[in-house]
């Protein structure tokens, strides 16, 4: 990584702040298909994002050339813009928006594989490939492990000096049945995490590979999911994606002030719902966490610099904070957290999830389950709809098991369930204790023009909900 500071003192800049970000990724994906092997990917990406601050504007120019003279052109052209900005200004800021932060952010890992040996992961992502094919009904199987490591550092005008190394890795397991007419995908939900190498532990995943293959064919002969207003568990890899979208989504700043209306939809809160919205039950509780080891989204800073913190968003069912930036914060007078993210060095900051987590109860599962008289249990998401203002929403998971009197009784294929955001968070009647935690998370969250594909963490334990409308399908 080049030397930053030192760039930035011999940059002759007309602007009342400067900052320098510069990003350097490499991605590297392997994928089997049957049992063959794909050509391996490998992507790399390096560049630096200049920001100024000029009568109150901020604005932005990128270079993925890291001279001098190319990183002189581009703090011209974001001057240009931010003097053209101030024509249709909406908001005057100052430096304080950019805390002269210092300090030094690396991800946990315990291992990285020497480039010599990382054919072994390779010879891994064929062998899981082949266990999940192990079944003569499993008519297609996929697997992929990636892998991407970077690094991040930041300067300004206003003494902010500090850097961030990211390592984080994924696992896809996916095998499709085949029964008759009937055809069942079971996957692991693509699990993702910060840290090493060891999270390809090749006996947890030849387990994990064998269940999934027995489960795609289990799908195969289940009854199809019925269709009536029933009690529903849903466990950690399907909680994730409801609390992204039907909590994360509409707590953005950004989209409650209206910036992202035109794209990504605004959100059914108001500025004036924080600190009196009963948002759902008394046990339900949501955290921004940017502190939690292995979570995908920890970090020491945000991308303008805010010290990352852990706050509560909905304390005892209560909405207390946005996900906003300083920036947002500003603007709308609202209590945000460090959540300003760029996706790269190519993207300007701005307002994302991080780790967003439920906190834990103090019911184990087998309690939840014995509390339903007629119920369903729904594990890892397959699909999801809601709409613009993150109120109305349809989710579909891969695998179902019916509650009858307090038991497991049967699987089940194709459930889904829908509903509206706080009436099925106050449905909330358990809270899950430890055991059923999970730390969880997601590569891709698109948001932002142009689009911006961010990391986000979902930590959370299983959860009991009541009266929740449930059918039967593909979805």
């Amino acid at each position: 990584m080049m030397d930053l500071k030192s760039l930035l003192s011999a940059l002759d800049v007309k602007a009342d702040w400067i900052g320098l970000r510069s990003v350097k990724e490499q991605t590297v994906t392997r994928c089997a298909r049957n049992g063959n092997l794909d050509p391996l990917t490998i992507s790399y990406e390096e560049g630096i994002m200049v920001e100024v601050l000029v009568g109150g504007q901020f604005a932005y120019a990128g270079t993925c050339d890291i001279s001098f003279e190319s990183v002189k052109t581009a703090v011209q052209r974001a001057v240009n813009q931010a003097t053209e900005l101030r024509k249709f200004q909406l908001y005057a800021f100052d430096d304080s928006r950019r805390p002269p932060s210092k300090g030094n952010y690396l991800s946990l890992a315990h291992s990285i594989l020497d480039p010599s040996k990382a054919h072994s992961l390779n010879d891994l992502t064929i062998e899981l490939s082949l266990l999940l094919k192990a079944h003569d009904k499993v008519i297609n199987t996929e697997t992929s492990l990636m892998s991407i490591d970077q690094e991040m550092s930041f300067v300004s005008s206003n003494g902010a000096n500090f850097s961030q190394t990211f390592h984080l890795r994924g696992v896809h397991l996916l095998a499709t049945a085949q029964e008759g007419n009937s055809i069942q995908t079971r996957t692991n939900g693509f699990p993702v995490i910060q840290g090493g190498d060891e999270f390809f532990e090749a006996d947890y995943l030849r387990e994990k590979a064998k269940q999934i293959a027995e489960e795609a064919v289990e799908l195969t002969h289940a009854e199809e999911c019925p269709t009536e207003v029933l009690d529903v568990i849903l466990m950690p890899d399907q909680l994730y994606i409801q609390i992204h979208e039907s909590i994360g989504h509409p707590l953005e700043l950004d989209r409650i002030l209206g910036d992202e209306r035109n794209y990504a939809g605004w959100s059914f809160v108001k500025p004036e719902d924080f600190g009196q919205l009963a948002y759902g039950s008394e046990l339900l509780n949501i955290t921004f966490d940017p502190s939690v080891p292995g979570e995908l989204a920890s970090y020491g800073y945000d991308d303008t610099g805010a010290l990352a913190k852990r706050h509560y968003l909905i304390q005892d069912g209560i909405l207390k904070r946005g996900l906003g930036g300083l920036e947002s914060q500003e603007r709308s007078k609202i209590p945000g957290v460090s959540s300003a993210r760029a996706t790269s060095w190519n993207r300007p900051p701005i307002d994302r999830m991080g780790n967003i987590n439920m906190e834990p109860g103090s019911t184990p599962l087998a309690e939840m389950i014995s509390a339903v008289e007629r119920g369903i249990l729904m594990k890892t998401n397959k699909s999801w709809s809601i709409d613009d203002y993150r109120n109305k929403f349809q989710f579909g998971c891969e695998y179902a098991q019916l509650i009858e009197k307090g038991k497991l009784t049967k699987t089940l294929k194709n459930p889904n369930y829908r509903g509206i955001t706080t009436p099925f968070w106050h449905g909330l009647k358990m809270v899950g204790d430890m055991s059923t935690y999970e730390v969880l998370g997601a590569f891709y969250c698109g948001k932002g023009e142009p689009n911006q594909a961010i990391r986000v963490g979902h930590a959370m334990p299983a959860c009991l909900f009541t009266n929740v409308e449930v059918f039967g399908g593909g979805a």
